[in-house]
């Protein structure tokens, strides 16, 4: 995932945050322990609807973990090109020292996710995603 939050701190007032996730129905949960231990990132957490999700952070983490699995992937090939290309850029420069080219390239790439992601709800268009950041004319 990549995503745009809101932040009560800092100049911007946003934030992207960059996300893997892997999910497994909790009765079968001990491989996301594995997964956890051979990547050695990543915490744990049981929902409420019976799926455990292992979940890492942070745009390092991320970039390192799908140039790894890059060539592996057989589904979600398209997601996890656009999500290291992102984290790419967020983990050279700080988000305030990117220029406006490089944001509207993110907002594109979070554009490619969710195009490609079976169903969310709260998508956002392009536009509306430039207007968060203001980059709106």
């Amino acid at each position: 995932m990549l995503q745009i939050k809101k932040r009560k701190d800092g100049i911007s007032k946003i934030r992207f945050m960059s996300t893997i996730c892997f999910y497994q129905d909790t009765r079968h949960e001990k491989d996301l322990y594995w997964i956890k231990e051979i990547l050695g990132k990543g915490y744990l957490s049981q929902r409420n609807d019976g799926m455990s999700e292992l979940r890492i952070n942070g745009y390092a983490s991320v970039r390192d973990i799908l140039e790894i699995l890059r060539p592996y992937l057989r589904f979600k090939r398209i997601q996890a090109k656009a999500l290291l290309d992102a984290c790419t850029i967020l983990s050279e420069e700080k988000y305030k020292m990117l220029g406006r080219e490089q944001i509207i390239k993110l907002v594109d790439l979070v554009s490619v996710i969710q195009k490609e992601n079976y169903v969310t709800k709260k998508k956002k268009t392009r536009n509306e995603l430039l207007q968060i950041l203001n980059l709106t004319p």
